[in-house]
């Protein structure tokens, strides 16, 4: 198996390497059910390879294996595309797996969709990780960002300063609070989280290394907005988010962005992901920018606002790998896409 240090090396200068597919993630998933492996197309010279997380199905009948974000490989390489495939399939089989999923982090495109259909995999209506995002280009000066946000973002930011909004960087010491304006922000906005463990969990892998922020808004010292940013090589992504009906007026959650944003620069990312948008394509979202009132499009607005570029992945893509999943694929709704 390949060293956990040199398999991070390789994610963080892959191009399209993310948080999802280190070693830390893996320790986090382990915490809550999930095994895990990663796998490679050799331990010396890495051409392709991914982490795989492991769910259990019922009964102890097998297992689904899962790639979030990947694999890695270079998909103008049919030679590299294939042996990473291969070596995938053939761990998932050895774990017992139904079915092998595949979340590739490569752009929906006809040529892309056809290549992975060439490959033998098939779409699937549902995802697991959000499709579509918008990608911030953070690698000019501050006041060039600025001016690429829309005027309304930057007097909030703005705004946020006048009126005593202040961020720190928050401990694991701070994770009870932060579950505690998690679970106000869910139930008002009618939305799942994870666990306190889950978050404090994040906070014991990821802040002590400096792969991750936890940025707090406080207002005359009450804590009233957060966010968590992850930081890996150039790419930065915004995870988490929770705040208040207290002090909304000043604008918190403007200031904990930009301040993401700063911290993700001062490391070095040149691309800031928002990490979900509606999966709609932008004409349609901008059509109906001004007129949806449910939160997921209150989200996309307040996203919109820092500018960028509107992408979006190919999705879910699965290999059947047990005579019975497309059966028991159907009884669960995971269909496939026509095609």
């Amino acid at each position: 198996m390949i060293e956990l240090e040199t398999w991070d090396a390789f994610v963080a200068a892959h191009p399209a390497g993310t948080i999802l597919q280190t070693s830390r993630w893996a320790h986090l998933k382990a915490t809550f059910g999930w095994d895990w492996e990663i796998v490679t197309t050799t331990d010396r010279t890495t051409n392709g390879g991914a982490l795989v997380l492991y769910r259990a199905l019922p009964l102890k009948l097998g297992t689904i294996a899962y790639v979030p974000r990947g694999p890695l490989v270079n998909w103008n390489d049919s030679q590299a595309v294939t042996a990473t495939l291969d070596a995938l399939r053939q761990a998932a089989r050895r774990r017992r797996a139904w079915a092998l999923w595949l979340e590739p982090e490569m752009l929906d495109t006809p040529e892309a969709r056809a290549q992975l259909h060439a490959c033998g995999l098939r779409a699937v209506t549902r995802t697991i990780q959000p499709p579509r995002t918008i990608l911030v280009d953070i690698a000019p000066a501050e006041d060039v960002i600025l001016a690429r946000m829309r005027s309304k973002t930057r007097y909030n930011i703005r705004l946020a300063e006048r009126k005593g909004v202040t961020v720190r960087e928050g401990t694991v010491d701070d994770a009870a609070a932060f579950y505690a304006l998690m679970t106000e922000t869910g139930n008002r906005d009618e939305f799942g989280i994870h666990s306190e463990a889950y978050y404090r969990r994040v906070f014991e892998l990821f802040l002590p290394t400096g792969h991750a922020a936890l940025l707090l808004a406080e207002v005359e010292g009450e804590l009233v907005a957060a966010l968590v940013v992850f930081a890996l090589g150039t790419k930065a992504w915004y995870l988490y988010g929770a705040s208040s009906e207290r002090h909304r007026e000043k604008m918190p959650a403007y200031a904990l962005q930009w301040t993401a944003i700063r911290w993700a620069k001062a490391r070095g990312c040149t691309v800031y992901d928002l990490w979900g948008i509606p999966d709609f394509d932008e004409e349609t979202l901008e059509a109906q920018f001004a007129e949806r009132t449910e939160e997921l499009w209150g989200v996309y607005r307040f996203k919109r606002g820092f500018g960028g570029q509107v992408i979006r992945c190919v999705g879910l893509w699965e290999q059947p790998l047990h005579l019975l999943y497309p059966l028991a694929a159907r009884l669960r709704g995971y269909g496939a896409e026509s095609g």
